[in-house]
């Protein structure tokens, strides 16, 4: 029973970097109806800045540091990849150019800090915490409280502020939201910041616990990616279900059965919800006018 309770605690901490990643993808999707194929690379560039950010600036300086950097990077990758495509009314070309530029920051990333991973400081004791019977990592604690902490400053903010009502109406109608005066082309791009600066705080937050290198964000981009499905692309509190659903059960799956199973039960998951609901577990059907 102990060690099922330990392996619960730490699926929930992965599952909850799982879930910030997949935050983002929401965030961009709700808005403009596409999502940034190379977020694991926003959450890469985000622990490697941080990473150098650390030594002059301390752990707890260097996070709102990293967050100001995503913000610009995914200003970078809507006005690059996305805002073309979108005033063109194209369909995949985004698909490509976030895909495109995901390579390309992953081999600036391998160019300017090396291909080796690289080991990044813990700013809290990396001695086990007991509660209980269950042995807790203080980082594994802070995952956890950070990315919710954030989702839940984001939702705050798009309910309590006029750039974050622009957001949901954006997300609702966009044409609607334009011809209300909404300028809808700066909200995407918004999102977009957005998305990628809870990458970047995800990067900052995951390092500690494991290696930090130019190809840690593209796996768990991956199965951020099939925690929105899980979840639902239109529902922030869907990610927040989905990505411990998914943390859980690779912990499980590896402890009871092989390390080497570990990614199977998230893509029989996705399988399995995608036959019964299409739109995710808490997602909302979409319904198109003609």
């Amino acid at each position: 029973m102990m060690v099922l309770v330990q392996l619960l605690v730490s699926g929930v901490a992965v599952g909850m970097i799982y879930a910030v990643i997949a935050f983002g993808f929401q965030m961009t999707f709700a808005t403009s109806r596409t999502i940034n194929f190379g977020q694991g690379e926003a959450l890469m560039l985000g622990a490697l800045v941080g990473l150098s950010l650390l030594p002059h600036l301390g752990y707890w300086l260097t996070l709102p540091a990293v967050m100001l950097f995503g913000m610009a990077q995914g200003v970078l990758v809507e006005r690059l990849a996305v805002a073309k495509a979108i005033a063109a009314k194209s369909e995949f070309g985004w698909v490509m150019a976030t895909i495109a530029l995901g390579v390309i920051f992953k081999n600036v990333a391998e160019n300017i800090w090396g291909r080796d991973d690289l080991k990044f400081p813990s700013p809290l004791p990396e001695t086990p915490i007991a509660l209980g019977s269950v042995r807790v990592l203080p980082m594994e604690i802070a995952i956890t409280a950070g990315a919710l902490g954030l989702m839940l400053l984001i939702e705050l903010f798009n309910r309590r502020t006029i750039w974050g009502k622009a957001v949901i109406a954006t997300a609702n109608d966009r044409e609607a939201a334009g011809l209300m005066g909404i300028h809808t082309s700066r909200v995407v791009t918004f999102s977009y910041a957005i998305s990628s600066m809870v990458a970047a705080f995800g990067g900052v937050l995951v390092a500690p616990i494991t290696l930090t290198g130019a190809t840690m964000g593209s796996a768990l981009a991956l199965k951020a990616f099939a925690v929105a499905i899980i979840g639902g692309l239109s529902s922030g509190l869907g990610v927040i279900v989905g990505g411990p659903l998914l943390g859980i059960s690779e912990k499980l799956t590896g402890y009871y059965l092989a390390t080497g199973y570990a990614d199977v039960p998230g893509l029989i998951i996705v399988l399995i919800v995608l036959s019964l609901r299409p739109d995710g577990l808490l997602g909302r059907r979409a319904i198109r006018k003609v």
